[in-house]
């Protein structure tokens, strides 16, 4: 029944946006015309139809970041509320909400709103408050100024979101992130209509919930650092707030060392255990033949399902790799006497028994792919890491699933490789009466290689592009211009109190110790803004001997996810070498922009190497990074100028300058060039 709603909800004939605009994620439908609604400190609101508190507190979020942004002081009352205006026909918004809606957000719940601008007026409309809500966001996306002031332009918009399940996991375990990072996030999330937070809460390196029941689960598994009960309601009331569910993750029976230094007796090789100070796949698992284990997780997930009011709840289910059930002669006996066949089996069985305990306490389950199983109980959500494969088999199997794969944010791949990645692309291989059962998706941010001050630009604004995947239709895929809105959400983003961008300059000061010179400071953000954190789980490679309580202060952690610089750089290459050509040869404006790039980063690089190497010893592992930019850079530049010349290289040269670029592409300190593909290109073109 629930999917069969959530069907209806989807929008069905949606079309791109006509025009350029600078919306993200980009609504349903679209229609500027001419004219300007007029921003001034006397833009009044009137609220028409339903009126409760988290819509008014909604609206006074909303006015207030149009203050920051305009300098601007509009009306308040003495208690310091914002003043509503009771003539809706002389007030400049109008915002028209039919209904409260669910107390607190629920999946399907109907997120459509119209926005409609006048030169007079703007009239938002919507089913509930959180439809309300999402266009709030919209209209403050709109806010735009000229020389004549601040405005909104003239535009009729209809939106609806085109998966109910658009969310964030943020691992609060591997390295713990306290209350501010997650309400940070949640104002980014809102920003851009994500609507889950789901929390990693439980892993082999800390148990991150307070417990009453079991209080030695979190005083023994997590260092001190937990978040209280009153914690975790502050949390959900905070996102609920904003229109965004709290998905709990409790990871079982793997992942579960946290679980075992509490109850070693619990597990399935004898203890003691010690928290995981290192990254990887652990041996600890739960025992799934301990009746023990099952009175622990009745008395805990009871309580925990009091507390999250959202009815599901994670259970995690991955990466078991059955050494400790192997090794077990009683559970093994378990097996063969249950006919259970093998450890899936046996695993299969546990996810049984664990849905029986959530469904007494009101709770569906959502674990994932290895969850996968003909016994798995029909209403169990798969959450799938493995990709098109795994979403597509939780689907065939009657399974409602959500993807993950491709949204590894902590990987570091780039915005672009993100947003091409959709849970229903055309070409799915999944029947269309199966495709009712994908909600959506999550961005993963799991946190072996972040910390509270380095967090958020893993996050951030990547996973814009991934909430536009989930949000907006399937045919808004135009990469060049997602990353030219995503520069300007990156700003409001900022607006939010998010420190994607605003941590790194201190993290540069750090990096270049006291003694660096203001010069010094310019030619290390010309370099670090240059270099990109290796793909995927090299890092691990490069940096073996991190642990939990290793600093994440190199080049890498202070580096971007994605350079814009390297990506502008390749995007001027692309346009240099794929553009129609004046008579006289290649646009000498062109080649001014890449010759003057390619001149910065030759100069930051040598100067960079030398402080890497000298004094900033911080970062010196990377100090052949800058050294590879300056070589590179002077390839890139050679190229260029045989190519402004007419003058075809011959091939020794070109042979020669691949080795420099090939020496160049060693990632050192987990840190690489990403421009070195555009510049391979130039060479290629200097000498055909």
């Amino acid at each position: 029944m629930l999917l069969a709603m959530l069907a209806v909800a989807l929008p069905v004939s949606i079309s791109a946006a006509p025009a350029p605009h600078d919306l993200l994620p980009a609504p349903a439908q679209l229609a500027f015309a001419e004219g300007r609604l007029p921003v001034t400190a006397e833009f009044s609101v009137s609220l028409r139809g339903h009126d409760d508190a988290r819509l008014r507190a909604g609206l006074s979020r909303a006015l207030r970041r149009w203050e920051e942004r305009t300098g601007f002081t509009f009306a308040r009352t003495p208690q310091a509320e914002f003043v509503l205006a009771s003539d809706t026909s002389r007030a400049a918004l109008v915002v028209e909400c039919s209904a409260a809606g669910s107390a607190l957000p629920t999946l399907g719940e109907d997120e459509s709103y119209s926005l409609e601008v006048s030169p007079a007026q703007a009239v938002l409309r919507a089913p509930n408050v959180v439809g309300a809500l999402r266009g709030f966001e919209t209209l403050l996306q709109l806010l735009q100024r000229d020389a004549r002031g601040w405005f909104v332009p003239v535009v009729k918009i209809q939106d609806a979101p085109r998966f109910p399940w658009r969310g964030l996991m943020i691992d609060v375990c591997r390295h713990w992130q306290p209350m501010e990072v997650l309400k940070r996030n949640l104002d980014g999330m809102a920003l851009v209509k994500l609507n889950v937070l789901h929390l990693h809460l439980t892993e082999d390196q800390g148990f991150r919930i307070e417990s009453k029941t079991h209080p030695r689960l979190h005083e023994l598994g997590s260092d001190g650092l937990y978040f209280t009960q009153d914690q975790i309601r502050e949390i959900i009331a905070y996102a609920a707030a904003r229109g965004i569910r709290v998905v709990p993750e409790f990871d079982m029976p793997g992942h579960a060392t946290s679980w075992a230094v509490a109850y070693p007796e619990l597990a399935s090789a004898p203890g003691p255990y010690v928290i995981e100070r290192g990254w990887g796949i652990f041996d600890p698992v739960l025992d799934p033949t301990n009746e023990k284990v099952y009175a622990l997780l009745e008395d805990f997930l009871g309580e925990m399902a009091a507390l999250f009011p959202d009815p599901y709840l994670h259970i995690g289910g991955d990466e078991n790799n059955g050494k400790h059930w192997n090794a077990n002669a009683r559970i093994q006996a378990f097996i063969r006497e249950h006919d259970l066949k093998d450890n899936e089996g046996l695993h299969a069985t546990f996810n049984r028994r664990v849905r029986d305990i959530l469904t007494k306490h009101g709770k569906k389950m959502v674990g994932w792919d290895e969850i996968l199983h003909p016994d798995l109980p029909q209403d169990a959500i798969v959450h799938s890491w493995r990709g098109p494969t795994g979403l597509a088999a939780a689907a065939k199997a009657g399974h409602a699933a959500i993807l993950s794969n491709g949204y590894y944010i902590d990987l570091c791949y780039s915005a672009a490789d993100h947003y091409r990645n959709d849970p229903l692309p055309a070409d799915t291989a999944i029947p269309l009466a199966e495709q009712s059962r994908i909600l959506g998706g999550e961005a993963t941010m799991w946190a072996e290689w972040v910390s509270p001050e380095t967090i958020d630009s893993r996050i951030w604004p990547r996973t814009a592009a991934i909430a536009e995947r989930l949000w907006s239709p399937r045919d808004v895929n135009d990469v060049a211009d997602m990353y030219r809105r995503l520069a300007i959400v990156s700003q409001r983003l900022e607006e939010t109190g998010l420190n994607h961008e605003r941590n790194r300059p201190a993290m540069l000061r750090r990096l270049a110790g006291d003694g660096a010179s203001a010069e010094d400071l310019e030619n290390l953000r010309i370099f670090v803004e240059a270099v990109e954190p290796v793909k995927g789980y090299e890092r691990g490679r490069y940096h073996a001997e991190h642990r939990q309580a290793t600093p994440l202060t190199r080049v890498a952690d202070c580096a971007r996810p994605e350079s814009n610089t390297a990506r502008e750089f390749t995007v001027a290459v692309d346009r240099l070498l794929g553009g129609a050509r004046r008579p006289d040869g290649h646009s000498a404006a062109a080649l001014q922009e890449l010759r003057e790039q390619l001149l910065a980063w030759q100069a930051a690089g040598l100067e960079v190497a030398d402080l890497l190497t000298q004094r900033a010893l911080l970062g010196r592992d990377s100090a052949p990074v800058a050294k590879s930019l300056a070589e590179a850079s002077a390839v890139g530049l050679a190229a260029l100028e045989a190519i402004a010349r007419g003058d075809a290289r011959d091939p020794a040269w070109r042979t020669e300058q691949f080795t420099v670029l090939e020496r160049a592409a060693e990632p050192h300190d987990a840190v690489q060039l990403p421009a070195l593909g555009a510049i391979r290109r130039l060479v290629t073109a200097a000498a055909p």
